[in-house]
């Protein structure tokens, strides 16, 4: 090998005049990848304040910091992430776990600054930052800081098929539509174990759940528990807040999912179906919740009217604090309206009395079919017992008024019929007027009845409703599995006048079409197109459009001392004590979510509030 000549250095003197092909930075523009991984961006208006991008950090690099300008609400807290970026590694593993996609990893990632203050940044993106993000002929390379951000310049951002939490819920068993319809038999079948674990490690911990649950269940814990296969252990968490589980475990109104994050781009934890897996699964609540009345009661006792969902949590709440709790219901058992309303494919019997018997169990005192104002007068409660609670629920059907209505069969009557009673027989062709959940299991009892009578011919049962589809009260998931039966719906349209041939029998439902369903203020005030009309052919009609409270047991002189909110709702303060002294309430009569859940948050209000008010 030939040594090189001493001149070849000056070979690169050709390249002086070409045209370089690397950056001259900073005076022209660096280009970062697609994905690049710089500083955050987060939509604020997404953001529900969950933390699990500060959970997950593993560098500690995110706080979460309460912002005063955003609301905090069930579901949605107003904390935003604050990222150090003296800590951050831009590993991007909060914005794979952030449930609302809000939080993703813009391409800038310039900041220079002697101040190691001004590395802590609470990030924002265009849509509610205009200040410091910057088109082309505004931005600087030379200004470009956290505060002086590029313009639609983002980075890596999560795609939804590759996420840190699974969007998918475990499907929940269920009866199929046509063979649940022959009989009453309960159409969720419920998780298995290994079904519940699954379901159970989808949660993240971040208790939005538990901030929209009216009675604070903590859903984190038992949820947890569930996963780790200590279904007694789930069980002890639940009854600290809510001791009707088995009721809850199947018609809870789910305030927890509605609030979840991961169903803001997936479906939300299955809370209420894992309730009833850690219900269902254990046999002897006894033994496993080792739960003991104070060895001395405190002398006082309560009567509580009403063996409701409201009734039932007040009594287990105050035999706990050392009360004698005595419990009145003019029904043949526990669970009040429950018992009665919502049919056997959704609530058996079986499940209501377990927790009933639970709470019987412990000392509470139960006196069924006896009805306050028949088989003991309101006034003797208020003699014998140092403190009385009203909890009666909504027991009487409302109805249309329209023309004929003494035709049509009210909801209540007819729903209990057919969950206590022999069983109401129903037409070939029901018309079903409402759009709330009581019409729903109205319309779903009347197609089994019709499916169990007459099997060789063809049936139908519709309803008819005030409200539009995007109006109707009734939940989603009960429209889904009324049409999925076969029920009919016609919303948008108001009963005028309920038909009858020369008999004097039903024969249809005359129909008018609904112009709005509230008034400029809001209020319920119906108004029609009295031109467009409609005729429902039917030899069967049943009303269920609402239920309101019976207060006959109260004396007129005393009813005329309780105070009404402007929307007919008692009035109680901040122990639930109504205008009567030593007189609570809470539930259907006080609150407007009318559900069991609030009845139990009521509850544990009172049941502080009696022993406030008696003991001090």
């Amino acid at each position: 090998m030939s040594k090189p000549s001493i001149l070849s250095p000056f070979g690169a003197v050709k390249f002086l005049f070409k045209k370089p092909k690397t950056l001259r930075y900073p005076f022209e523009a660096k280009e970062p990848a697609q994905r690049y991984r710089g500083i955050h961006l987060n939509d604020w208006e997404k953001c529900t304040g969950c933390g699990n991008c500060a959970d997950i950090c593993p560098n500690e690099a995110i706080k979460m910091v309460e912002i005063s300008d955003v609301e905090s609400k069930p579901g949605a807290r107003n904390l935003r992430p604050q990222i150090d970026y003296g800590r951050c590694c831009f590993c991007g593993l909060c914005v794979d776990i952030c449930p609302a996609g809000s939080l993703r990893l813009s391409r800038d990632y310039f900041h220079i600054h002697f101040d190691k203050k001004t590395f802590v940044l609470t990030p924002r993106d265009e849509k509610t930052d205009t200040e410091h993000f910057f088109g082309d002929g505004e931005y600087s390379i030379f200004k470009a800081s956290l505060a002086h951000r590029k313009l639609n310049y983002e980075g890596f951002v999560s795609e939804s098929n590759f996420t840190l939490f699974d969007p998918d819920r475990i499907e929940m068993p269920e009866v199929e539509p046509e063979k649940r319809k022959l009989s009453f038999i309960e159409e969720v079948l419920g998780y298995s174990r290994e079904e519940a674990i699954r379901e159970a490690s989808r949660c993240l911990g971040c208790k939005l759940c538990e901030d929209a649950c009216p009675a604070h269940l903590k859903i984190s814990d038992y949820v947890e528990a569930i996963y780790e296969d200590k279904p007694e252990e789930s069980l002890r968490k639940i009854y600290e807040d809510n001791p009707i589980p088995a009721i809850c475990g199947r018609i809870c109104m789910k305030h927890c999912e509605d609030a979840c994050s991961l169903s803001i781009r997936g479906e939300p934890l299955a809370v209420r179906w894992l309730k009833r897996y850690a219900a269902d699964t254990v046999m002897d609540y006894k033994k496993a919740l080792e739960i003991e009345p104070p060895s001395r009661p405190n002398g006082k006792r309560v009567a509580v009217i009403g063996a409701g969902p409201g009734g039932l949590s007040l009594a287990y709440f105050l035999i706990l604090k050392g009360y004698e709790v005595t419990v009145f219901d003019s029904l043949p058992g526990g669970g009040g309206m429950l018992r009665v309303g919502p049919p056997l494919y959704r609530l058996p019997i079986e499940a209501i009395d377990r927790d009933v018997n639970y709470i019987a169990s412990l000392g509470v005192e139960f006196r069924f079919e006896t009805t306050v104002g028949k088989d003991v007068r309101f006034e003797e409660l208020l003699e014998r017992y140092d403190a009385v609670y009203l909890g009666i629920g909504m027991t009487v059907s409302r109805s249309t008024r329209v023309k004929n209505y003494e035709k049509a069969i009210q909801a209540l009557p007819f729903l209990r019929e057919n969950k206590i009673g022999s069983g109401m027989e129903v037409g070939r062709n029901v018309i079903v007027i409402g759009g709330g959940n009581v019409a729903m299991d109205v319309a779903r009892v009347a197609v089994r009845r019709q499916s169990m009578r007459y099997s060789d011919s063809e049936c139908v049962t519709k309803t008819v409703s005030l409200e539009d589809w995007d109006e109707m009260p009734a939940s989603a998931e009960e429209i889904e599995e009324a049409k999925e039966e076969g029920v009919q719906f016609n919303p948008g349209w108001g009963p005028k006048e309920v038909l009858l041939d020369e008999n004097g029998s039903v024969k249809g439902l005359l129909c008018v079409k609904v112009k709005s369903v509230f008034d400029e203020d809001g209020r319920f005030n119906p108004s029609f197109y009295e031109d467009q009309q409609m005729v429902l052919e039917g030899d069967m009609v049943i009303e269920a459009i609402g239920q309101a409270p019976d207060f006959s047991f109260i004396p007129e002189e005393l009813f005329e001392k309780l105070e009404f909110t402007p929307f007919r709702k008692i009035k109680v303060d901040q122990y639930g004590q109504t205008s009567i002294p030593r007189v609570f309430a809470g539930g259907d009569i006080v609150n407007t979510n009318l559900d069991a859940v609030t009845a139990i948050a009521d509850a544990k209000v009172v049941s502080a509030g009696i022993d406030k008010v008696l003991t001090s």
